[in-house]
């Protein structure tokens, strides 16, 4: 499964690449053409920074058999302009791991909250991670006063679980392969 790009409905996923990710820290336009999309402003989306973003860089770089299971940018295939335009981004934290558990993350910038676009975007990530064999379970991440963040989990089928979070005051949700 090496598909670098997913379809839903409204939005293309593109897999984030080195350069990509590297061209969205110091080079705006650059990024915008490799992605072959305007990028919404403010950009990067909630949550996302300039650590995150070099985090995934040293995963990309510590793994190259990583394959897509890193992040995606989030394109709304009709931007204001008629083209598509970047708004957001997800992805998984790494590979299945030995039980079969992935992690995945979202975020949309706020002009484009509350659309759907991040249940979407959601959606498209987890389908794939549950076709690969290899994932029994997907879980996610957020904070107790992001509701949002945690009705793009319920709507896509997470239940919350009492496991601990990978850091202090997180709530953590999962999604079991049917």
């Amino acid at each position: 499964m090496n598909t670098s790009r997913l379809e839903t409905q409204r939005l293309t996923l593109v897999a984030a690449t080195l350069p990509m990710l590297r061209a969205e820290l110091a080079r705006p336009e650059e990024f915008a053409r490799l992605l072959g999309a305007e990028v919404a402003a403010p950009w990067p989306p909630p949550l996302n920074d300039e650590q995150s973003n070099r985090w995934m860089i040293r995963l990309l770089e510590e793994d190259p058999e990583i394959g897509n299971w890193g992040m995606w940018y989030f394109l709304l295939r009709e931007g204001p302009t008629g083209g598509p335009l970047a708004i957001g981004n997800g992805g998984y934290k790494g590979k299945p791991s030995a039980d079969g558990t992935v992690e995945i993350g979202y975020s949309v910038v706020e002009a484009y909250q509350r659309k759907g676009l991040a249940t979407e975007g959601a959606r498209g990530l987890i389908d794939r991670a549950l076709r690969d064999p290899a994932v029994t379970r997907v879980i996610a991440e957020t904070f107790p006063d992001l509701t949002p963040s945690i009705r793009v989990l319920e709507k896509n089928g997470f239940l919350r679980i009492e496991e601990s979070g990978s850091e202090p005051g997180v709530i953590r949700f999962e999604l079991k392969r049917p």
